[in-house]
């Protein structure tokens, strides 16, 4: 496979596998790698059986931390599947974040796998792994695809849950962990193209010279 190709997808594969294999790790472990964090302005709200007032609350792929007004922050259990539940500061009015809304994210670590076997496989320049490198790149853009929809259904759901609080003022946005599963997806459907590019272009590369050696052949005998 010609360098100009095959340098610049086995990079894109190496990217994003470094950027989904972070965001797999994700909170409780990487606190500033989140899908989605609220910031409370007014209202004292507060979480689970934690008592004490918050001004954020940060949803991962594995856990949820809050921050509390003293400075302490705290995290769930690590688990495949967590809820969480904020209560406003009378401690009567609260929301939930089932989770059916968490369960989903599981599939980050699933498409980090992916793109390590075609990471691997991209390393070949054997015309069948390539092909299959570029395959797999594929099937792991889509799975990065279904990762990042599961990220903006908890964004949106976690924004329409906390905005139905009564007496809390709050701003619920996108965390680095969303754009990174973004940046991901693009940087998987760049590399699948270049790799089926290359070998692409290695065959008609290949049939040109095939076509030139029969030339020559026929032009010294005859």
């Amino acid at each position: 496979m010609p360098r100009i190709f095959h340098i610049p997808g086995v990079i894109f594969l190496l990217c994003a596998f470094v950027l989904l294999f972070l965001v797999s790790i994700s909170l409780p472990y990487l606190t500033a790698l989140d899908i989605a964090r609220v910031h409370f302005k007014s209202g004292s709200p507060s979480v689970g059986t934690d008592t004490n007032s918050i001004h954020e609350i940060r949803f991962g792929t594995w856990a949820d931390c809050w921050y509390e007004d003293s400075g302490t922050r705290a995290c769930s259990s690590p688990n495949n599947a967590y809820s969480t539940t904020i209560y406003a500061g009378n401690r009567q009015d609260f929301v939930d974040v089932g989770a059916s809304w968490t369960r989903g994210l599981a599939v980050h670590p699933v498409a980090t796998g992916v793109t390590f076997i075609a990471l691997l496989l991209s390393l070949s320049t054997h015309v069948t792994f390539t092909l299959l490198a570029s395959l797999t790149a594929f099937l792991a853009a889509l799975l990065t695809l279904i990762a990042f929809a599961i990220d903006i259904a908890l964004y949106a759901w976690v924004k329409h849950q906390v905005g139905k609080l009564d007496g809390v003022a709050s701003n619920t946005d996108t965390a680095p962990g969303f754009w990174l599963t973004f940046v991901s997806f693009l940087l998987l459907c760049f590399a699948g193209c270049t790799v089926c590019f290359g070998r692409r272009r290695d065959r008609m590369e290949g049939a040109t010279t095939y076509s030139y050696s029969w030339r020559d052949r026929f032009r010294r005998r005859y």
